[in-house]
Formats: C-alpha cells, structure tokens, sequence
C-alpha cells in the first residue's frame, strides 16, 4: 500500500477554505494569549537567569574566600617531625 491512499489529493483548482469572521477572531484571541503567554516567559527567564548568576557568583565568592583564608594560615608552617631515632 502507497501513501497514496492516507494522503488527502490536492489539486490546483480547488478554491481556499473561506474562514468566518469568528474563527478569524478566535485565531486572534488566541494569538494574543500566546504572546501574552511568550512575554511572561521571557520574564521568568530573565529572573532565573539572573538568581542563577547571583547564586553562581555567591558560591565562588565563598569558595575564594576559603582559598584566601586558608593561605594566611600558618600553623602547618612550623611543623618541625621529630628526630628520628637511629638504632
């Protein structure tokens, strides 16, 4: 069996499907909400964008001031291993 048999023919002479005035104003309608619907998103991705580079430079903030901190100190420094006793 051939696709021919679940595809639908076209031929050229046939006229476009003429949409009413309401199904014109539905589409509308619901073009609108979609864009609507895209702008919240677009927000929302902002905003968690932004929370995730906040929270980003926070970690590493944090991280940098460990390494920082742990440089400073000293008391590994002046470790002195004990003589060793030969025998």
């Amino acid at each position: 069996m051939g696709d021919s048999a679940y595809k639908p023919k076209i031929s050229g002479t046939q006229q476009d499907p003429v949409l009413k005035q309401a199904e014109i104003a539905y589409m509308k309608l619901i073009e609108e909400r979609n864009r609507e619907r895209v702008q919240k998103l677009q927000v929302i991705s902002k905003r968690n964008r932004l929370t995730g580079f906040t929270i980003g430079a926070g970690v590493l903030g944090v991280y940098l001031y460990s390494i920082f901190a742990i440089k400073q100190e000293t008391f590994l420094d002046d470790f002195d291993e004990p003589p060793k006793i030969q025998q």
